[in-house]
C-alpha cells in the first residue's frame, strides 16, 4: 500500500553528537509524519559544546544522490541546512532550478551554537545571491541575517531577504538581548512579530528543528504563514521539554508529544 506521508528531502551536515544537523531534521520530520530523505553535505567532528572540525562532502556525490532520489520519489519539500563549502552551492542551485515547483526552506547556518564559524564571507555572499532567490522561506537567526545582508538593522535585513527573492524571511531572536524572544517575519504581503517566553538554557539544534518543522508542515499542504507559526510552537515545546546528555547544550526533545 502506498504511503500518504509527504516526502521531504533534507540537505544538511552530520552531527555525531545527535543534537543538530541531519539527525535533528529526521527526528522533526518523523515527528510530523513525513518520510525523510537525507543527503549529507558535510561530516563534522563535534560534541554538545561546539564544532571542532568541518569535513565537506564531494559535490559530485551530492548531485548523484539527489538525481537518484528525484528519479524515485515525488518530493514535496526541500530543506537546506549546513552547506559546508562554496563548491556545493552550484549543485544545490542547479537542483532547485530543475524543480522550481518544490517549496524550499533554507536555514543558513553560518556558525555553530558554540561559536565555531561554519562559513566564509564568500560562501555567505553566494548563499545570499545564489540560493535565497530560489527559497520559499529563509530562517536565519539575527546574527546570520546581519551577515547575509551586511546590515545591523534587522528590519532592513528582513526586507533585503524578501527583495532578493525569498517569499518569506523569518529572523529568529533567541540570541538577542530581549526579555522575550522576538521572531520577526517578513514578506511582500505582511510582516509579523512572534513573541515567545525565553527558556533558561542553551539548546543544540533549535534552528534545524524550526526549519525542518516548517518544511514538514508545508509538505502537508499548510500555507507558509501558518506553517511558520505552527513550527515555532512545535520548536518551543521541544525546547521546553529538552534534556541533557552531554556536558554542553541541551538537546531539544522533538518527540515530546510521545511523553505521558
Amino acid at each position: 500500500m502506498k504511503s500518504n506521508r509527504p516526502v521531504v528531502l533534507s540537505f544538511s551536515g552530520h552531527d555525531p553528537s545527535g543534537g543538530a544537523g541531519i539527525q535533528a531534521d529526521i527526528e522533526t520530520l518523523i515527528s510530523h509524519q513525513c518520510h525523510s530523505l537525507s543527503i549529507i553535505t558535510a561530516l563534522t567532528e563535534q560534541d554538545s559544546r561546539n564544532v571542532k572540525k568541518l569535513i565537506p562532502q564531494n559535490p559530485e556525490n551530492i548531485l548523484a544522490q539527489a538525481n537518484t532520489l528525484f528519479d524515485d520519489f515525488d518530493i514535496n519539500c526541500i530543506k537546506i541546512g549546513l552547506i559546508g563549502s562554496i563548491e556545493i552551492i552550484p549543485v544545490l542551485r542547479s537542483i532547485l532550478l530543475r524543480h522550481p515547483e518544490i517549496p524550499v526552506i533554507l536555514d543558513p547556518i553560518l556558525a555553530a551554537g558554540g561559536g565555531k564559524k561554519l562559513s566564509t564571507p564568500e560562501l555567505t555572499s553566494l548563499v545570499f545571491n545564489q540560493l535565497v532567490p530560489l527559497c520559499t522561506v529563509v530562517t536565519p537567526n539575527a546574527s546570520e541575517a546581519r551577515k547575509l545582508c551586511s546590515s545591523e538593522d534587522l528590519t532592513l535585513c528582513g526586507q533585503s531577504l524578501v527583495d532578493q527573492g525569498s517569499e518569506f524571511a523569518l529572523i529568529t531572536g533567541a540570541d538577542e538581548k530581549t526579555e522575550r524572544i522576538e521572531n520577526r517575519l517578513f514578506s511582500n504581503h505582511q510582516n509579523e512579530t512572534f513573541y515567545w517566553e525565553r527558556l533558561p538554557h542553551s539548546y543544540h539544534g533549535s534552528g534545524c528543528t524550526l526549519a525542518s518543522a516548517i518544511s514538514a508542515l508545508i509538505s502537508h499542504g499548510l500555507d507558509p504563514f501558518t506553517a511558520i507559526s505552527e513550527a515555532q510552537e512545535y520548536t518551543w515545546n521541544s525546547l521546553a521539554a529538552a534534556y541533557r546528555c552531554g556536558k554542553g547544550q541541551m538537546n531539544p526533545n522533538r518527540l515530546f508529544w510521545m511523553q505521558t
